[in-house]
């Protein structure tokens, strides 16, 4: 992994920061902290810098840039606490999912067990409740689900019969009763695939949890570089201090995760399997990077967004200096894609299965060995 900075990663990231800053947040305490989802105000700055042929391979009419450019715009996202409506595109583009559509029912992968599919003729009735990013009822849904094949993603048409959006509760979430879809419908199973969908998907949500808890960390250090208590700067006392300092180790431990996670997706396809040890190469080098970046990202979002407001006490949840959006925002996505220690068992079980499997061929290589051995006299 090559760790100077890309200057094209470098120009792009100034060019969405500044793009970013122009956005206007909402300033109020109560309510939604953001507008998320394709209708948001963060999807013109998206289309204006063409962000959804980032990741599109060149041979498809894209900039080829690959995940890490995904996980850049879905940081700095984060950062700026705005809504994330690149998420959905890049599933869907990922999946072979329709243009514009919500996402539904992530936080359910990869069980997929908050809209239960009902078998019937040619398909299946989907019915429960899920948070969705937008909440907008004419748009298409891609929902997650799981039938008797495992789950899937079911792309479900604007205006289908038994889909309720409601967008008075953040995040907004969607009812479905009894609604029709067909095996049509069905876009893609987001399989355990080391570079597959539901992999990419998690080192986005990871980094955007990254640039969450980056967002507020910025925020409490200027806070405390310019407030005063007892004639000196808040960041000079011990106690503010040194919290921010443990905050900022954890920062940067979480961007070498997420980042790594992405470089392993995007060289997968390109190296073969003849390496050894943690760089080992090819798509078996991906393993558990990203369900690991994306706990690891969940639980700094929510360690260091607190320990932000703690150092900015009571100023802390003031429109002036726009903490609270972060810790809505941190709150509610650090579940999107599962609990941390729901991931940290996933990660855990996946590890143990792959050391099996390696001690077994290693048995196997042993005991092959010793049957072509001559014996001694």
């Amino acid at each position: 992994m090559d760790l100077t900075p890309d200057p094209l990663l470098v120009q792009l990231r100034k060019a969405l920061r500044g793009a970013l800053a122009a956005v206007p947040p909402r300033p109020e305490v109560q309510g939604a902290p953001v507008t998320d989802g394709p209708s948001g105000p963060a999807r013109a700055v998206l289309d204006r810098l063409e962000a959804t042929a980032f990741e599109r391979p060149a041979a498809a009419g894209g900039l080829g840039l690959g995940l890490t450019a995904g996980v850049l715009v879905s940081e700095e996202l984060g950062r700026a606490a705005r809504g994330n409506p690149y998420r959905a595109d890049a599933l869907a583009a990922d999946t072979g999912g329709p243009a514009g559509a919500a996402l539904a029912g992530l936080e359910a992968l990869p069980a997929g067990t908050g809209i239960t599919a009902s078998p019937r003729d040619g398909g299946w009735e989907l019915s429960g409740t899920a948070t969705v990013d937008a909440p907008d009822a004419g748009r298409p849904l891609l929902v997650a689900t799981r039938t008797d094949a495992g789950p899937v993603l079911v792309a479900v048409p604007a205006g289908a019969p038994g889909v309720r959006v409601d967008g008075t509760c953040w995040p907004p979430v969607v009812r479905l009763d009894a609604t029709p879809v067909g095996t049509a419908d069905v876009v893609g199973g987001p399989a355990e695939a080391p570079a597959g969908p539901l992999a990419r998907a998690r080192l986005r949500q990871a980094a955007y949890l990254l640039g969450i808890a980056d967002g507020a960390h910025r925020i409490a250090v200027r806070h405390a570089g310019t407030r005063r208590q007892f004639d000196t700067r808040l960041r000079d006392l011990p106690a503010v201090a040194f919290p921010l300092a443990r905050a900022t180790v954890a920062l940067r431990a979480t961007r070498a995760a997420v980042y790594r996670g992405a470089w392993l997706v995007d060289t997968a396809g390109d190296r073969t399997d003849e390496g050894t040890g943690a760089e080992a190469l090819g798509a078996g080098a991906v393993g558990t990077a990203p369900v690991v970046a994306l706990a690891t990202a969940a639980e700094t979002a929510r360690d260091v967004v607190r320990l932000c407001m703690q150092s900015c006490g009571v100023r802390a949840m003031t429109s002036e200096l726009g903490l609270h959006r972060h810790f809505r925002l941190a709150a509610a996505e650090s579940n999107r894609y599962g609990e941390p220690a729901a991931l940290w068992r996933l990660a855990g079980a996946a590890r143990l299965d792959l050391a099996r499997r390696a001690a077994g061929e290693n048995d196997a290589g042993r005991t092959t060995v010793a049957a072509g051995r001559p014996e001694r006299s």
